[in-house]
């Protein structure tokens, strides 16, 4: 058995030594169960090892040991949990880096229905799409934008992705092209300079989040720049278990990131990679690390920051060297309520709730609901996780009404898509609010 979750490791793919490890850690999960509230892949393992006489984690089968790794959906909140986590404990227990070997090797190794892989392909080649889907924009968002409708029947019934979902629809004019024609306005002298990694759903569908994000942050003083080049993080092929289509990937943007910061730094600057999706920045701050590694993957990691995170340690910097922080001149609409989305991808990250103090200086009262919303990168999309992923949006959605504000916000467009699923409510993103909270126009 080893106990390891290094990619590279001569033994992380060995199905035999895999199976050793998962019973390993099931019956140290079962013995603690203090994650019992996250995902329903806890109470089913509890349920297993609890029929046993034995209560022996051992005698789950291969099968069993899959329904945990099937209905694991990579929040990563029970690693925060977790009081065994590496270089903590004895115990080196990394449950989510657990599952995500689990996928890695069954990918390899299950025999997976056609439909199944159709899905996959959908949902992991986000480029492609994007391209498809914006060029044909009128005619695609056509077709997706009523949940359950014949054509999202028929989308559903083929390509595997759920008809009730609200997707995001696609911008006729790419963020990246939208980027280069615009003029910058910066309306303060530049105190610094960001490369922007937009991410698939504001390169394609979600531009108005880029579009914010540019105006946010040029309206203090930062300029930003968009590297030739940049791809999908790579994230839905990776929780797919494609070790090899995620690796491409990652590598040709570690390639460009760790080129522009390195030239930024020999200009004298202070260089910042700004992502403004969880899912994604927890790619380039952790993932790349771990399954490329090397100088360059650990350059971008350091210098990677979400697009709220990165505001406000601009703000704090500048105030303990004296200075006024962010502009705090708020001349437009701000809402007197705000509710407050915080994606689990971006509380996985253990930087604080940035957006949620970005948005506090607006004057609008904030109510923050800390509750998964079931999306989870892609894996709440899919036809056969719908259900189980809506039983999980239950307490989010309950707090969101609850609280009844005026406003949502949420930095995840896909779980801001469940969040208008579940309550019919749209959320923005937090740097569209803070934009016309400074009166800045959509563009």
């Amino acid at each position: 058995m080893t106990t390891t979750y290094d990619p590279l490791h001569p033994k992380y793919l060995v199905e035999a030594d895999l199976r050793e490890e998962m019973t390993r850690v099931y019956d140290l999960c079962h013995g603690c169960r203090l994650c019992f509230k996250f995902c329903s892949s806890f109470p089913t393992l509890f349920e297993f090892i609890d029929a046993d006489p034995k209560q022996d984690a051992a005698t789950m089968t291969p099968a069993q040991q899959d329904q945990i790794v099937d209905e694991c959906f990579q929040c990563k909140l029970c690693y925060v949990n977790c009081p065994y986590i590496p270089g903590q404990s004895e115990w080196d227990l990394d449950f989510p880096r657990l599952m995500m070997r689990a996928e890695q090797v069954l990918h390899s190794t299950r025999k997976r229905p056609v439909k199944e892989r159709v899905t996959d392909f959908a949902l992991g080649h986000t480029d492609l799409t994007g391209r498809v889907g914006s060029a044909l924009a009128p005619l695609a968002n056509k077709t997706i934008e009523t949940p359950n409708s014949l054509p999202r029947k028929l989308i559903e019934s083929t390509a595997g992705i759920a008809a009730e979902r609200v997707l995001p629809p696609f911008a006729r004019t790419r963020f990246s092209t939208w980027f280069k024609k615009r003029t910058p306005k910066l309306a303060r002298p530049e105190r610094e300079r960001v490369a922007l990694f937009p991410t698939c759903l504001v390169e394609y569908q979600d531009t108005r989040t880029g579009k914010d994000l540019v105006q946010v942050y040029e309206h203090n003083g930062i300029a930003c720049e968009l590297p030739a080049g940049e791809v999908c993080c790579g994230a839905p092929v990776l929780h797919q278990g494609d070790i090899e289509g995620f690796v491409k990937n990652a590598r040709t943007n570690i390639k460009i990131l760790a080129s522009w910061i390195r030239s930024e730094q020999r200009r004298g600057g202070n260089p910042a990679v700004v992502v403004p999706q969880p899912t994604c920045g927890y790619i380039l701050k952790k993932d790349y690390v771990d399954y490329v590694g090397g100088p360059d993957a650990e350059l971008v990691a350091e210098h990677s920051f979400d697009a709220a995170e990165y505001l406000m340690k601009v703000h704090r910097e500048d105030k303990a060297a004296g200075g006024e922080g962010l502009d705090a001149d708020f001349s437009g609409h701000i809402p007197e309520t705000t509710t407050y989305h915080a994606p689990c991808h971006l509380r996985a990250q253990n930087v604080g709730l940035k957006s949620r103090d970005l948005l506090k200086l607006t004057g609008t009262k904030i109510t923050v609901v800390a509750e998964c919303s079931g999306i989870d990168g892609t894996w709440g999309l899919r036809e056969e996780n719908l259900q189980a992923s809506r039983k999980v949006a239950t307490k989010m959605a309950a707090a969101i009404k609850k609280a009844d504000s005026e406003a949502v916000a949420g930095d995840c467009s896909l779980a801001n898509g469940g969040i208008v699923l579940e309550t019919g409510t749209q959320p923005v993103h937090p740097l569209s609010q803070m934009a016309r909270s400074y009166g800045l126009p959509e563009d």
